[in-house]
């Protein structure tokens, strides 16, 4: 495993302590399964298997971003949102996406940095002079940090590019956003608060025990020039965007998770039809989920 994954999972459980059997970030979260349907409009533009309009059997997690599983769920923080897919011909491809729409550094060795920030806010300066991207990012995602009203009432960001590839051979980037079937609604702290220490897991244990919660997979299309090698730079508001599909959640998930069984969600394992772009970010969260792994399943 690279020093470079072990520093920053060494960051992060500086920050949030180590919890054996637990995830190093987005440590507190609930296990769902539903389905995932693709639209034509998204079969016209990827060959990937679950992208040609069949059902597909999903498992998802919503979470919170903080590394303790104790965290209060009012607490202001990222939250996430993890599918897994699993295609007909018996592969699995993943979808990553958080709240915040941007993330604050370009590079791994900044989101080492930005996670020891964390423990020493005082040093904020000299990581803006080493990292000035965050700059422009930090503004924009501070709004998202406020507590939502339920996990399903708010959007989630997959901030990297992809590589969708067409039955003729075009290629296009993309970016995926999940969009809440209702409005979306935040909460103040004090409302937050009042609701309890857990009130995201009970309410969306609740919500789906009434009926289906459904998100909409939207594709972004870069234009020539836009990067596509950047998490902390977005796209102009005006490019193209698609409705690729609907994801649909059920029922809880009961059965993973357990007896040492390992789920990992990870936006590397794509398919074919789609491939990764040159982001370093993106391309990092592969050694650094492995990396935590190792340490989750440690005795």
């Amino acid at each position: 495993m690279s020093a470079d994954a072990g520093q920053a999972i060494d960051a992060v459980n500086q920050v949030f302590g180590r919890h054996p059997g637990f995830r190093a970030l987005h440590a507190k979260g609930q296990l769902f399964r539903g389905t995932f349907k693709a639209t034509p409009e998204a079969a016209a533009l990827t060959t990937a298997g679950h992208m040609q309009g069949d059902e597909i059997p999903a498992t998802f997690r919503l979470s919170n971003g903080a590394g303790n599983p104790d965290h209060p769920d009012y607490a202001p923080e990222p939250r996430g949102f993890a599918v897994k897919l699993y295609l007909p011909d018996g592969s699995r491809t993943d979808i990553v996406a958080a709240t915040a729409p941007l993330f604050p550094v370009k590079n791994p060795e900044g989101f080492t940095d930005f996670v020891k920030l964390q423990a020493a806010q005082w040093k904020l300066p000299l990581f803006l002079i080493r990292h000035p991207e965050a700059l422009r990012v930090i503004p924009v995602a501070a709004p998202t940090l406020r507590p939502p009203e339920s996990y399903a009432s708010i959007p989630y960001y997959a901030i990297h590019a992809f590589k969708w590839i067409d039955a003729q051979g075009t290629e296009r980037y993309v970016r995926y956003t999940v969009l809440p079937e209702g409005a979306v609604r935040r909460l103040s702290p004090r409302d937050a608060k009042r609701r309890g220490r857990d009130y995201l897991q009970t309410e969306i244990q609740e919500r789906v025990a009434r009926g289906p919660v459904r998100f909409t997979l939207e594709l972004q299309i870069a234009a020539p020039g836009d990067p596509t090698d950047d998490p902390s730079r977005g796209w102009p508001k005006d490019r193209q965007r698609v409705r690729a599909g609907t994801f649909e959640i059920t029922e809880p998930e009961t059965e993973r998770e357990k007896d040492g069984d390992i789920l990992v969600f990870d936006p590397t394992r794509v398919t074919d039809g789609i491939e990764l772009s040159d982001d370093p970010v993106l391309r990092f969260r592969e050694q650094a989920y492995g990396e935590s792994v190792a340490r989750r399943t440690a005795s």
